[in-house]
């Protein structure tokens, strides 16, 4: 109030403007940050210079990310993600690990997020490698696996005596690994015990593997199971990167399930293609 005239006045006092909350802040920018990628990916043509916030700083043990990723990028931070996310490709899929991120790539993320119930858009943020980051040990194997459970599957331990460099073939366990993990994630994370990985060439002829098993270059696995039903596994593997199957039913198979990339194996010498078998699982040949 003031006076006036020898009145009392009401003084009317200037709106000042609302300001925003952290979280409301936080909100804006994930909006616009969106709005921005969007119009990227509906115009890849279109010369402008796109800035997209970068992920907040992490020192991992055993990779980080230092920006998002989406459709249309490439490099090697985007292979590297492609291998975590290689047990998200869904039903008879693979994600290819060539550094391109692609439609595969981003449904492969979306079905990740999903499963840990994060936004499901298809772009590899913060909140997917602060995911990554906690699924990760300082070795890059995911939580749950090691690399003790996939080597020498005769006891010897180690990489050597394939038909591979070991550097290789230990890459192709790691990769095995994360799709291990992912299908852990669909079963409940229920414990997947691995019962044997890569096999030498000694070895594998001395457990009476197949002369072309996929074991001997580090891309398969033969699980047990602790409290899934074995017919649970093998239904569950063909939604998450595995193209060879093999369970109760086939012969030999009715005390594990054998999962296998064979898809993605270029040395070989067999087609790529998909193989499974588990008939007491109700899954055919093919």
């Amino acid at each position: 109030m003031r006076r006036w005239n020898g009145r009392d006045v009401p003084v009317r006092r200037p709106e000042l403007p609302h300001r925003l909350s952290f979280r409301e802040e936080s909100v804006r920018a994930q909006i616009v940050k969106r709005a921005v990628v969007a119009f990227a990916l509906a115009f890849p043509g279109a010369a402008i210079a796109v800035a997209v916030a970068a992920p907040a700083a992490h020192a991992d043990g055993c990779y980080t990310w230092n920006r998002d990723l989406y459709r249309g990028l490439s490099g090697n931070d985007v292979r590297q993600l492609q291998i975590r996310v290689a047990g998200w490709a869904g039903r008879r899929d693979i994600v290819e690990t060539d550094g391109r991120y692609g439609p595969k790539t981003a449904a492969a993320v979306k079905r990740f997020q999903s499963a840990y119930g994060l936004r499901a858009d298809g772009i590899a943020g913060s909140q997917t490698y602060a995911k990554l980051y906690a699924l990760q040990d300082d070795d890059c194997t995911p939580r749950h696996f090691s690399y003790p459970e996939l080597d020498d599957g005769c006891g010897r331990g180690g990489w050597s005596g394939g038909p591979l460099p070991s550097a290789t073939t230990k890459e192709n366990a790691l990769h095995t690994m994360w799709k291990l993990e992912a299908l852990r994630r669909d079963l409940g994370d229920k414990p997947l015990p691995v019962t044997s990985g890569y096999r030498s060439t000694t070895c594998n002829r001395q457990v009476g593997g197949a002369s072309n098993s996929q074991h001997r270059y580090g891309t398969a696995a033969d699980l047990g199971s602790l409290e899934s039903s074995l017919c649970d596994v093998a239904r569950a593997a063909r939604d998450h990167g595995f193209s060879g199957i093999y369970g109760p039913g086939y012969p030999d198979h009715d005390d594990h399930v054998h999962v296998d990339s064979r898809r993605e194996n270029d040395d070989d010498g067999i087609p790529n293609t998909t193989s499974w078998s588990a008939s007491d699982c109700g899954i055919g040949a093919g």
